[in-house]
């Protein structure tokens, strides 16, 4: 399969994952319930709403912010009896990576470190192409770390875009946590072994990078932190919302492409030479 096509292919799963696990921030509320999935996750929620085949679960009392998940892939609902637990001494900062190979994705994909630093979005694309990683779920990983701010520092020690902790870096072969293209590659890297390492489960990936491996393997999944779950939770409202907004675009260009082969609606001859009023344009069909 082309690069390219994997690439796709790993968004799409790492999409659909979202979508069944996006609600792992905890707030105190006596009418939340939890909705139990095949996979095994639970997702708090308000309330929700059956349309067939799909459910839509909203994660606040406002309807600002909900996610949709396969109706059959919900196998029952229970009360969320939980209480907000206080996160724990350390995080994702201070957990050891895999010991893995210092040669960087720019080095693979043959990008050479000279000359005027590559912008960004560059760096991130680059990034993700080398581990096969949407670029926008590692955009919003680097939202959340650092605010996108090169030069952040944790009070933990944490360095960089992606707030790598020093032995992590050393240990991902980045020898400077403030270069962005070393961080982002040592990031990028490093997600990439903890989605490896769950069975490309990307809640737990993500839960891991914040709260560290240990945690997520002693509490079977993503640990009762506040601190975590608003954490992942912040990563998936971003990435689905992105992804709403290109499906919006690509709908929209779609309809935009048909508009002018619509054949224009021929006018009786009595009326040849009459001005069309302007409330008698035909609008384009909306694509399903």
């Amino acid at each position: 399969m082309p690069r390219a096509s994997k690439i796709a292919a790993t968004g799409a799963a790492l999409f659909f994952n979202f979508a069944v696990a996006v609600a792992l921030l905890a707030r105190p509320a006596t009418a939340a319930e939890l909705a139990i999935l095949r996979n095994g996750f639970t997702i708090r929620h308000e309330h929700r709403l059956v349309m067939g085949s799909t459910t839509r679960l909203y994660l606040a009392a406002d309807d600002s912010n909900f996610t949709d998940v396969p109706t059959e892939e919900i196998t029952g609902y229970e009360k969320d009896l939980s209480l907000p637990v206080p996160p724990p001494a350390s995080s994702h900062a201070s957990v050891a990576a895999p010991a893995v190979s210092a040669k960087s994705a720019f080095a693979k994909s043959g990008s050479a470190k000279s000359g005027p630093a590559p912008p960004l979005n560059e760096v991130v694309n680059v990034a993700s192409a080398a581990y096969h990683l949407d670029p926008d779920l590692v955009n919003s990983v680097i939202h959340a770390e650092s605010g996108f701010n090169a030069h952040a520092v944790s009070p933990k020690g944490a360095r960089g875009l992606m707030q790598l902790m020093p032995g992590t870096a050393s240990q991902l072969g980045v020898n400077d946590s403030f270069d962005p293209q070393a961080n982002v590659t040592g990031g990028s890297r490093y997600l990439r072994e903890l989605l490896e390492r769950y069975d490309f489960d990307l809640v737990k990936a993500l839960a891991a990078y914040n709260a560290g491996p240990e945690r997520v393997e002693q509490y079977r999944g993503v640990p009762p932190f506040r601190e975590t779950r608003a954490y992942v939770a912040r990563i998936v409202h971003e990435y689905n919302t992105k992804k709403t907004a290109q499906e919006k675009a690509a709908k929209q260009k779609a309809a935009s492409t048909r508009a002018p082969n619509k054949a224009p609606s021929k006018a009786p001859s009595h009326a040849q030479g009459t001005a069309k009023p302007a409330g008698a344009t035909v609008a384009a069909e909306s694509p399903r």
